[in-house]
């Protein structure tokens, strides 16, 4: 297991660049039965809303694969990918076979104007990409700042949308530190454990 315990931008750096090695490195059969796995984590959150929007992420760089889980998700609840409006995020419903685009990082996301895509607010959950976790739920992204900054007003309101961090096991450090801005999620699922 790694560990970060100082705020020094180089060590989040080269944490940042382990941890994707160590999800890329994962052999393909392993990937497929995580997603399962990721997918009965998620749908036994107590918090699972039984209606509304779900917003989920399109896996890119060995991060773990939300499909299991928007194949079984409850008839009530519409699956969104994420839009970049700005520099903040927007969601939009998607089902296989709806159009998409590349964004400026390459990512896809359903074709729509994102200034109609639906705010934060309009989600009932989302599930978040993570590069490393750690089992008090703290969560390191990629560093962009692009959910902290969309949910940022989660910090002063504890109400829905939940949001829940998504990884592998092998992406859990010993501890992470927690900065200022960071919006903390309400648990991180893995293929095999939900924490905190």
């Amino acid at each position: 297991m790694a560990s970060l315990h100082a705020p020094n931008g180089d060590d989040r750096a080269a944490l940042r660049r382990e941890l994707r090695q160590r999800r890329r490195e994962l052999p393909a059969a392993q990937r497929i039965a995580a997603a399962d796995g990721l997918a009965a984590q998620l749908l036994a959150l107590p918090f699972l809303p039984e209606q509304g929007y779900v917003a989920g992420y399109w896996a890119t760089d060995g991060e773990i694969a939300l499909h299991s889980f928007q194949l079984k998700l409850p008839k009530g609840l519409v699956w969104c990918l994420p839009v970049l409006h700005g520099e903040e995020l927007r969601f939009a419903p998607w089902r296989s076979g709806d159009p998409l685009v590349s964004n400026r990082f390459g990512i896809p996301e359903p074709d729509v104007e994102p200034a109609s895509a639906l705010e934060p607010e309009a989600m009932a959950l989302v599930v978040m990409p993570l590069v490393g976790f750690d089992a008090q739920g703290r969560r390191l992204g990629m560093g962009g700042g692009w959910y902290d900054r969309s949910f940022a007003f989660r910090k002063h309101v504890p109400a829905p949308p939940y949001l829940v961090g998504a990884g592998f096991d092998v992406q859990r450090v010993e501890s992470l530190r927690s900065e200022e801005w960071d919006v903390h999620a309400d648990a991180i699922c893995t293929e095999s454990a939900t924490y905190p």
